[in-house]
C-alpha cells in the first residue's frame, strides 16, 4: 500500500488536472480523481488527461465511483463510498484485477467492506473537511487509536487509509496508531507551494 494518497479536488485556484499535476510533481504516487455531481462527459475528459498524467509519472490511477469507467479506461481501480454501488457487486464487474477501495466510518463499516471484498479502507474523517459534504461523525485521533486496536484484536489486516482534513502536523501520531497510509486533498491545495507541501508530508510519512 502506497502511505500516501492524494484525492483530486477543485479550487479556485486550480482544477482537477491541474491539482492532480501538482501532486505528482511533489512526488505522490496514488492519485484519485474524485468529481462528484458532475456531468459524466466532464469526467471522462477529466479522466483521460488525469489517467496519461499518471503513466508519466507511473502512479497509481484510482476513479472514486465510477465503476464502469474505470473499466472502459482501464484505470487501476475504483474508490466506492458506503452509497455508491456494492463492492461485490464492482468486484463481479471488474474482476480481481483492478483495485477496489472502500470508505468506512465504523469498525461495522471496516467488516462489511472487508466481507464485500475490498483490497484497502478509506477510514475517517480525522476531522471537519470542505472537500465533502454529508460527513460521517468524526473520529479524531482517538477514534482512530480505538479502532485500529480493534482491527488488530480481531485479525483484520486489510490496509487503512486515514482520511478526512489531515495535515502535516498530523500525521506522526496518525501513523503511530497503525494506520497504513493517509489520503489527502486541501491541506496540499490551501499550501503557498502545493509541491513542495507534498515532498514534505512524503518526508513526514515515510
Amino acid at each position: 500500500m502506497i502511505p500516501v494518497q492524494f484525492i483530486t479536488h477543485q479550487t479556485e485556484r486550480y482544477t482537477y488536472l491541474e491539482s492532480a499535476r501538482l501532486a505528482l510533481e511533489g512526488g505522490c504516487r496514488w492519485i484519485q480523481l474524485r468529481m462528484k455531481d458532475q456531468p459524466l462527459n466532464l469526467v471522462e475528459a477529466t479522466a483521460r488527461k488525469v489517467q496519461a498524467l499518471c503513466k508519466e509519472y507511473d502512479a497509481i490511477f484510482i476513479i472514486d465511483d465510477y465503476v464502469e469507467l474505470v473499466q472502459y479506461l482501464h484505470a487501476d481501480g475504483v474508490h466506492l463510498g458506503l452509497k455508491d454501488m456494492p463492492i461485490k457487486q464492482a468486484r463481479e464487474q471488474l474482476g480481481e484485477e483492478y483495485l477496489i477501495g472502500g470508505t468506512a466510518n465504523t469498525f461495522d463499516d471496516i467488516v462489511y467492506q472487508q466481507r464485500e471484498g475490498a483490497d484497502y479502507i478509506g477510514l475517517g474523517p480525522f476531522r471537519h473537511t470542505t472537500t465533502k459534504q454529508k460527513l460521517s461523525p468524526l473520529l479524531g485521533l482517538e477514534g482512530y487509536t480505538t479502532l485500529m486496536q480493534r482491527i488488530r484484536d480481531e485479525h483484520i489486516t486489510l490496509p487503512i487509509v486515514a482520511i478526512g482534513g489531515i495535515t502535516r502536523d498530523d500525521i506522526p501520531s496518525l501513523m503511530k496508531t497503525g494506520i497504513q497510509g493517509i489520503a489527502l486533498s486541501g491541506s496540499i491545495l490551501r499550501a503557498d507551494n502545493p509541491i513542495n507541501e507534498m515532498r514534505c508530508i512524503l518526508e513526514t510519512t515515510y
